[in-house]
């Protein structure tokens, strides 16, 4: 039985079209289940969209259609979107799945049945964007303190979860799993923030708009954002309060949500705390991903500066934009993206280190030999570092993957890569062709398509497209993990993976005529 492991993104909000900072976590998703699988894991990939709420009914209104014809247009182009990107999520979901709105409904009524949840009054300062109330103390500067947007007074009648029921409970279970809250200091902003100062009771029902699920019990009440969409996570696996599916059993608790940091107070707060109440074991990590800015600002609509996938990938090719994405964006520090810096990485790393590297090994090994090589064991010192390295890339890939440190783990892949091109430099091919050291000339080749090969590997869960070229190129199928001396490498003609980009198009590019 293989080890199970369950990742999911957060679901996109369809409020509009995502642009590539809301991209980037798919990307990164993407890159943590391809290389759960390749580690033998039985992975499940869940994303999709959050599709409820006063934005959504207001949105539609302006465009003059229903809510639900505006959420599957919006919801059909953000799943196009991460289908460009080869993502291999392996359930895309919907929160107006009529599955998933029946079960919302059960566990609202279990709630209400064993008095987690009451019917109260809500006044407070609202927030329509961030579909959030705010106390006067919790303002900036009079905005929303999430948004910067303006709020307004409201009061409506409304059901609460009594959260403070298990916030002790909630606390000891974050200090006593350090792992649960990453990066760390996430952990440390939810306790010292929000939970120890005291946790307010939470609305969960709206009143003001009929565009949600239906509270049973009393059909003029929706159930408000939080509790619909966060329970996506379990509705989709075939959880329901009286029965539970094998899907279910196998799958739950989840291995990791990954979100971003700016939803971080909903998944290690509330959702934990509905867990509880509903007696489930709580998810095993949540990665607060930082941002994706433009420009070192954040992306916004309103400002201008927005970048979307497809037409990156249109400029520049889906393994480029995942590249930038997943190299570009620290551990726990947001990250920057501008078409200067996109085009930089193209050509100093793809083109150059990757892309040169294949190019110029496989057009040796068909010049000298045309195309067919072995490993004739005539080695020096400089091999055995270079097999040292080669050897040592499992291990360290894996360390900062399980870390969720993807930029680091690309930068491992990258520094074997970089040795090698150092390598061809040292050994200098083409004077032991001219010298007529042909069994050293050929251990030197076959040195270097062993780096590529296991390069190629591991690089499948980040650059997949270019992954398969390139061990198509070199004609290779063997998946050993480790340097390998006793194959046979019968190249193909070698063909370009990345092309540099020159002033010219650069500057079409910076231009916007591309």
């Amino acid at each position: 039985m293989k080890e199970k492991y369950y990742i999911t993104t957060a679901i996109a909000y369809t409020s509009a079209k995502p642009h590539i900072g809301n991209t980037y976590e798919i990307v990164l998703a993407d890159a943590i289940a391809r290389f759960k699988r390749f580690k033998g894991y039985d992975v499940y990939f869940q994303t999709g969209t959050d599709e409820h709420g006063e934005k959504i009914a207001l949105k539609a209104k302006e465009k003059g259609v229903t809510p639900q014809e505006y959420c599957d247009n919006i919801s059909r182009e953000i799943k196009n979107i991460w289908d460009i990107m080869n993502t291999t999520y392996d359930r895309f979901v919907r929160t107006t799945d009529a599955h998933h709105e029946e079960v919302v409904q059960h566990i609202f009524d279990k709630l209400y049945q064993q008095g987690d949840i009451y019917l109260g009054k809500y006044e407070g300062l609202y927030c329509v964007p961030c579909e959030s109330f705010f106390t006067e103390s919790q303002l900036i500067n009079g905005k929303c303190p999430d948004c910067g947007r303006d709020v307004t007074p409201r009061s409506e009648e409304a059901y609460f979860f009594k959260m403070s029921k298990y916030q002790k409970q909630l606390e000891e279970y974050i200090e006593n799993h350090p792992e649960f809250i990453q990066p760390e200091a996430r952990k440390n902003e939810m306790l010292n923030n929000f939970i120890r100062p005291g946790l307010l009771d939470l609305c969960v029902s709206r009143t003001s708009f009929e565009w949600g699920i239906k509270v049973p019990m009393n059909p003029k009440h929706v159930v408000y954002v939080w509790l619909d969409a966060l329970t996506n996570y379990i509705t989709n696996i075939g959880y329901d309060v009286d029965s539970q599916t094998e899907e279910f059993q196998k799958y739950w608790p989840a291995d990791l949500h990954l979100i971003g940091k700016d939803i971080i107070r909903f998944h290690t707060i509330y959702w934990p705390i509905f867990l509880m109440a509903l007696n489930l074991p709580l998810p095993k990590k949540v990665f607060g991903h930082p941002w994706l800015l433009m420009s070192n600002d954040k992306m916004s609509k309103s400002r201008g500066n927005v970048m979307y996938a497809d037409d990156l990938v249109k400029i520049y090719g889906v393994d480029a934009i995942r590249y930038y994405v997943l190299h570009e964006i620290p551990f726990a520090n947001d990250g920057n993206i501008t078409h200067e810096l996109i085009i930089e990485r193209v050509n100093s790393d793809l083109a150059n280190i990757l892309g040169n590297l294949v190019n110029r090994t496989i057009s040796m090994v068909r010049k000298y030999f045309d195309g067919v090589i072995t490993n004739k064991n005539v080695c020096e010192d400089i091999d055995a570092d270079l097999e040292k390295m080669i050897s040592q890339l499992d291990e360290n890939v894996t360390k900062y993957m399980d870390r969720l440190e993807i930029g680091n783990a690309i930068d491992v892949i990258f520094d074997l890569l970089r040795r090698s091109n150092k390598y061809i430099d040292e050994t200098t091919p083409w004077t032991l062709a001219k010298e007529e050291k042909r069994d050293r000339l050929e251990t030197v080749l076959y040195h270097l398509l062993e780096s590529i090969r296991i390069s190629a590997i591991y690089l499948e869960s980040f650059l997949p497209d270019t992954s398969k070229e390139i061990l198509r190129q070199i004609n290779q199928s063997v998946k050993v993990c480790k340097y390998v001396g006793d194959l046979e490498y019968h190249v193909l003609e070698p063909k370009i993976l990345f092309e540099r980009i020159d002033s010219e198009k650069a500057q079409k590019i910076l231009k916007g005529e591309l």
